[in-house]
């Protein structure tokens, strides 16, 4: 196989990564009992929360942001290559059945589409002009937020997506597991969670994978907390849609009300199965149709619509 020069200075750079370093401690790894190498990979994963710990004004700073958009009708997009760009897949595709968004809501981009969720689609990483593409299809506004995802923080396809998402006007989060990269340098707000070398060489999927699913999790869940799609620790914009989530609604009105079982069906009964009216209608002595109006006049914050249902400041 001959090198050519791109490919030299590609593995010249891969070098000089924090993820791609080589751990010569580690080297006789493959040798040691099952039961020892599950300790040592247990161990380092342990080190993946400080590291996200160190950056949680950056993480928060651009969720109140992301927030504020989704807010005045804004999406959140996540664009990313291999393991980070399945992980913002998973990360939107759960967002429906736990907080009833719209699918259109909250979408994950991966270089090479659908197919490379389980297949590997070699080169699509590397081309920015496929994530601009993928982004002009979904026809960005300023209200929308697009999150590049890269544990080496060099992906031409989550750089792509960002720096074309921030020509356009819209929110840019570049999330890295690489100090001083370039996918942070482009984006609005860099997040890089330094989780240093991997148990395998170059394998991301590991610590700097569960950095980036830890990290989606935050963006995700908190935004959503932000928009009302909580009460407390209750989910209570939960969708519905099988039995064990059809129990989990009963259980939660039931946690947020205190009412009986019989009382907790005609409540969901009268407000179509929808958890949020049925906590209303329960703690506020409204009906169906006055629920939904409260809500609708508070923007979905459960909270809000009680308050102005009972005239309590609490909520």
């Amino acid at each position: 196989m001959t090198f050519t020069p791109h490919y030299r200075e590609l593995r010249a750079e891969l070098e000089t990564l924090t993820t791609e370093a080589f751990r010569p401690e580690l080297s006789d790894i493959d040798r040691l009992p099952t039961l020892d190498i599950a300790r040592l990979m247990n161990a380092e994963d342990a080190t993946v929360p400080a590291a996200v710990a160190e950056r949680l004004p950056q993480i928060a700073a651009a969720i109140d942001a992301v927030a504020e958009r989704m807010a005045r009708g804004g999406r959140l997009l996540y664009a990313g290559a291999g393991t980070a760009g399945r992980l913002g897949v998973l990360d939107a595709s759960e967002c429906p059945p736990t907080f009833n968004t719209d699918p259109a809501q909250v979408v994950g981009l991966i270089a090479g589409g659908p197919a490379a969720m389980v297949t590997s689609v070699e080169g699509a990483e590397d081309s920015r002009e496929l994530a601009a593409e993928a982004l002009d299809a979904l026809r960005l506004t300023p209200d929308d937020t697009v999150v590049g995802v890269s544990a080496s923080g060099r992906t031409p396809y989550a750089i792509g997506a960002v720096e074309h998402a921030r020509r356009l006007g819209a929110l840019t989060i570049g999330l890295a597991c690489n100090a001083g990269s370039a996918l942070a340098a482009a984006a609005e707000h860099g997040i890089e969670i330094v989780t240093g070398p991997e148990l395998v060489t170059g394998s991301t999927r590991l610590k700097a994978g569960t950095a980036q699913k830890l990290v989606l999790n935050m963006l995700s869940t908190i935004t959503m907390i932000r928009l009302g799609k909580t009460y407390g620790n209750l989910m209570v914009d939960v969708r519905a849609s099988n039995d064990k989530l059809r129990a989990r609604s009963r259980r939660i009105v039931a946690l947020a009300t205190g009412a009986p079982d019989d009382e907790i069906e005609q409540a969901l009964a009268a407000t179509d199965g929808e958890v949020k009216n049925a906590i209303l209608v329960l703690l506020a002595g409204v009906d169906g149709p006055t629920a939904a109006r409260l809500l609708a006049a508070s923007h979905g914050h459960l909270r809000a619509a009680l308050s102005a249902a009972t005239g309590s400041a609490d909520g």
